[in-house]
């Protein structure tokens, strides 16, 4: 079964949880089967990289690593971080901020 995720991708997020808490960056992928988000500039790890061409130089690589889906919250132009809300906007169901009350 596919599971739903009030966060989506290029979402702004801020860590709420772990070595980045408090940076903010936008979400480049979920990962639905690990609740997991990759953060752009967030969680920052080295990985050895293989050499797989003549041009490609292989070595050590700065990636983006997952966070859990839990560690990152939504942030609301007007008040930051914040919790989501549905509404329905007509016929439309729309995310909310639960601070203000601003369409997401």
């Amino acid at each position: 079964m596919l599971k739903k995720y009030k966060i989506h991708k290029d979402d702004t997020v801020q860590v709420l949880a772990g070595k980045d808490k408090g940076k903010r960056g936008t979400v480049v992928r979920i990962i639905p089967d690990k609740d997991a988000v990759i953060v752009s500039g967030v969680n920052i790890v080295k990985k050895a990289m293989k050499k797989r061409s003549q041009q490609d130089q292989g070595g050590i690589a700065e990636v983006e690593a997952p966070l859990n889906i839990s560690n990152v919250a939504i942030v609301c132009k007007k008040c930051g971080p914040t919790r989501i809300g549905y509404k329905k906007d007509g016929d439309k169901k729309v995310r909310v901020c639960r601070k203000c009350g601003e369409i997401l």
